[in-house]
């Protein structure tokens, strides 16, 4: 494994989390890939496998995925919600959806004392940013 400084993902995240005053306190999600695998199956697509850590305290600005994502929390607990959906706070070994069509409205750590973190894979179009922040 290795941490991501610097590159599209961590740029994305980070950029993503400085949008709208109310969150540009907040502190960045530490973005790890884990896994990239072109889905030979299905052409043009793509598996991408992140770890994300989010300090205590740390909030996601709303976003886009435009992919299927799955979420897996590992420890600590974290607080999701879809447009239209329902915000739920997820705590170890639970999940969570996003459709390709998705607007992530809420996406934080649910503690601002202990750090969450949490397995995504994302199948999306190959080449595809892993995030798109909604205006």
């Amino acid at each position: 494994m290795f941490r991501l400084k610097n590159t599209a993902i961590a740029m994305l995240i980070a950029g993503g989390l400085a949008i709208g005053v109310a969150h540009a306190a907040a502190p960045e999600a530490v973005v790890t890939p884990l896994m990239k695998k072109p889905l030979d199956d299905y052409p043009g697509k793509e598996a991408l496998m992140i770890e994300v850590t989010y300090p205590p305290g740390a909030v996601d600005p709303v976003h886009r995925h435009h992919a299927h994502g799955f979420i897996y929390v590992v420890e600590g607990s974290i607080v999701m919600q879809v447009k239209g959906g329902k915000e739920v706070t997820l705590m170890p070994g639970q999940t969570f959806y996003e459709g390709p069509n998705d607007v992530h409205t809420v996406g934080r750590n649910a503690s601002q004392t202990q750090p969450a973190k949490f397995i995504v894979l994302l199948l999306k179009d190959k080449g595809a940013p892993v995030l798109v922040p909604e205006k």
